[in-house]
């Protein structure tokens, strides 16, 4: 955020009595203020205060097929994969689906159609009669109900993820912290735009 002159020089005017600092020291320890503020909000807001719950998954023997078909009626492009007993083995997403076609760099929806149109078969065609445990990303990167803000944003820029399972004791989904999440949150803070 950009503090004008005109803006300290309004705001200096607005407390009662005399300041003897410049707009520019002012502006120098609003923004040093505004810094720690905000590192403080990113060290205190949780998994728990962002991520979306409850969080749907996908059993681990599930065909692909109905696997496919349940992203894509509910419009996820990632979900957790739990086993029987409901503990988190993994992570089914587009870039699993991506990297077993052969195509292991980010790729358009134009680069699969014009593959499948320039190739005998389509990309997917051999996912058939397949279960989500044999493309899923497994172990899955998880993370508690109390992880910061900053470390998840961390976590997403360091292993290249856009969703992060939260898990309880016992190793069982109880949310989810996407990129949306984190940047609602971010647009929810002081001075975020929303």
């Amino acid at each position: 955020m950009d503090i004008s002159d005109a803006d300290v020089i309004s705001a200096m005017k607005e407390i009662q009595g005399y300041i003897d600092i410049t707009p520019s020291d002012f502006r120098e320890i609003f923004h040093i203020a505004y810094t720690h503020a905000m590192r403080r909000i990113m060290q205190s807001r949780t998994a728990r205060d962002i991520m979306t719950s409850p969080v749907a998954s996908v059993q681990a023997g599930m065909n692909m097929a109905d696997a496919v078909h349940f992203l894509a009626d509910k419009h996820y492009s990632g979900v957790p994969v739990v086993d029987e007993a409901g503990k988190i083995v993994g992570v089914l997403s587009e870039k699993d689906f991506l990297r077993r076609m052969g195509l292991s760099r980010p790729t358009s929806f134009m680069e699969i159609v014009s593959y499948c149109l320039n190739n005998k078969g389509c990309l997917v065609s051999e996912l058939h009669n397949h279960t989500v445990a044999e493309i899923m990303s497994s172990p899955p990167i998880t993370g508690g109900p109390e992880m910061t803000m900053d470390l998840i944003s961390s976590l997403f820029l360091e292993v290249q993820i856009n969703r992060l399972p939260i898990v309880d004791d016992e190793g069982k989904p109880i949310g989810i912290v996407t990129r949306t999440n984190l940047v609602q949150s971010y647009c929810a803070l002081p001075g975020g735009k929303s």
